[in-house]
């Protein structure tokens, strides 16, 4: 039936007040960014764009200790992926303060650094939040077309009892009909190897019909990592390569066995020792040198 038919004609002008209405009650397309702005950028998932950091808060990789093995591994897959080779979405897991999110930064500054590379396209790092993670359809729809490698990072990943947004990121690595961009690898960091509390997962299994598939769903996520790299409380004598290896890059003027004993007093009024540990020690020395980092 057209409106002739239904005894109201429309007139243009009426059609046209319509349409106008209905560009009013649609969305606003996605602004699509200046990639060419900064190297490193961060997603917001409201209102749907990604603003460039133009100086991101790192460490150099050299100043990494302790983790020399998940180090070389993660730096090897990501100039794979930033080469258009295979690679896999990566899980940093593991104790706290050792460097995680610190080395995913390391290892992409790293890969832009260097000259074998140059001439080819940079590869970008897109920062996500946790609280942002029902929005990674639209960041990958929006970073699929681009002209660059993305690693799209999202620290300190985990989810709750209640929390249901974990499918999308199941979705997105590998579930969906489209699957992840070719040019978008996720790299995520945790405390939880299988990015659930321990009390939820034996939860559902008392009080499931069927305890094996009650949280088979929620622990495949941490199966679609295809890299699995484990961080795990340092020695003391790695903690000590730590404190000294930020001394030295510093040049913080320090006499060996007082450095030594501060430096342990000081992980132990923390109850830790991290590579977190030994930066707030090395801070604490060169504010009372009066020098700067």
């Amino acid at each position: 039936m057209n409106s002739s038919d239904s005894g109201f004609p429309l007139s243009s002008d009426v059609l046209e007040r319509i349409a106008r209405a209905l560009e009013r009650l649609a969305p606003p397309a996605a602004a699509i960014p200046d990639f060419n702005a900064a190297d490193a950028f961060v997603w917001h998932a409201n209102p749907g764009e990604l603003s460039p950091v133009p100086k991101v808060n790192r460490v150099d990789m050299a100043l990494l200790k302790g983790i020399d093995r998940v180090r070389d591994t993660l730096h090897d897959n990501t100039l794979r992926f930033a080469n258009g080779l295979p690679a896999n979405n990566a899980l940093l897991w593991g104790a706290r303060g050792m460097g995680k999110s610190s080395l995913v930064k390391a290892v992409h500054a790293a890969i832009n650094a260097d000259p074998a590379r140059s001439g080819k396209a940079a590869l970008k790092l897109v920062e996500i939040h946790r609280e942002d993670i029902e929005s990674l359809p639209a960041l990958m729809a929006m970073l699929r077309d681009a002209p660059y490698p993305f690693i799209v990072f999202c620290d300190d990943l985990s989810f709750d009892s209640d929390d249901t947004s974990y499918k999308s990121l199941k979705a997105v690595l590998e579930g969906g009909i489209e699957g992840r961009p070719a040019n978008v690898i996720f790299y995520a960091t945790s405390n939880r190897r299988h990015l659930l509390p321990r009390d939820m997962m034996d939860n559902e299994r008392s009080t499931a019909i069927n305890p094996g598939e009650a949280v088979e769903e929620k622990v495949s996520l941490s199966d679609r990592f295809g890299l699995w790299l484990g961080f795990h409380r340092c020695s003391q004598d790695e903690y000590l390569d730590m404190v000294y290896g930020y001394a030295k890059h510093f040049g913080l003027d320090v006499e060996a066995q007082d450095t030594r004993a501060e430096a342990i007093e000081w992980a132990a009024t923390r109850g830790a020792r991290s590579g977190r540990t030994a930066w707030q020690f090395i801070q604490d020395l060169a504010g009372r040198q009066g020098k700067m980092l």
